[in-house]
């Protein structure tokens, strides 16, 4: 396993260890309004304070880039730990036990390795580059779904930028009726683990961060997976929007929203 991974991996358990006990004990759970629907907890930042530590253990020298932390930049500016320590945060405050842990670290702005984990399910997707992608170190593959007309899709609504709504919903009206279903769960980077595990069969989202997409992004490709916006450009991290797919759906998805 690329060693990269395997810090990635130690470090979601850590973390994954710390928000599972604290679900179960919520009612100590601070949690606060950073923005319009957008929610944080102490745990969120704990979690990202012992990923971060734990990684540093052994790669001191690295930068990193958390959402509740910033950027950190360390000697080496060039490789980056993207992290999003508890992603579905609104999730876990309800009590709804479908959020995740998510890690990548880029160099050079290319993503080497990734971990998203479920605590909750205990499921630890993983992937590095150029050596596929796995579920508790079993490889997984996209579904081999050749029709959007028999797909799962997984969306995410804009609730931060409500400016993107009617655009959304264009899409939406547009792809519901040409797809067996939608599904909305609050996890974007489950979202796209489940896709690579073959559980939905694409994946589509408007105004998310970087945090949210690096480490799901890479386990789709190595799955076999195309990831894009969804107007087919290539996806990096300042990408608006995203999308991903097997390459059959992908490209149906394509064809059908040329035009919005």
């Amino acid at each position: 396993m690329n060693a990269y991974c395997t810090i990635a991996i130690r470090a979601a358990n850590l973390a994954g260890d710390f928000i599972a006990t604290a679900f179960n004990q919520r009612d100590r759970v601070i949690a606060r309004k950073k923005d319009l629907n957008d929610y944080v907890t102490n745990v969120d930042k704990q979690a990202e304070e012992l990923i971060i530590d734990s990684i540093k253990s052994a790669y001191p020298d690295h930068s990193f880039l958390g959402e509740e932390s910033g950027l950190k930049e360390g000697k080496d500016k060039e490789t980056v730990w993207v992290i999003d320590p508890l992603d579905g945060t609104r999730n876990f405050i309800d009590g709804n036990p479908h959020f995740s842990i998510s890690i990548a670290v880029k160099h050079k702005g290319k993503t080497l390795a990734a971990v998203v984990f479920d605590p909750m399910r205990d499921e630890m997707f993983s992937a590095s580059n150029g050596n596929g992608a796995q579920l508790n170190q079993t490889r997984i593959r996209v579904a081999d779904e050749k029709k959007l007309e028999n797909s799962i899709l997984a969306t995410g609504f804009p609730f931060r930028a409500k400016e993107n709504t009617d655009t959304y919903l264009k899409y939406f009206s547009t792809l519901l009726p040409l797809c067996s279903d939608m599904r909305r769960a609050g996890s974007a980077a489950l979202d796209l683990a489940y896709l690579a595990a073959g559980r939905v069969n694409a994946f589509w989202e408007f105004g998310l961060s970087d945090w949210d997409t690096a480490a799901g992004a890479l386990i789709v490709k190595e799955a076999g997976g195309l990831v894009g916006d969804v107007k087919g450009n290539p996806f990096t991290a300042k990408s608006k929007s995203i999308m991903a797919a097997n390459p059959y759906v992908f490209k149906q998805f394509m064809q059908v929203v040329k035009e919005l």
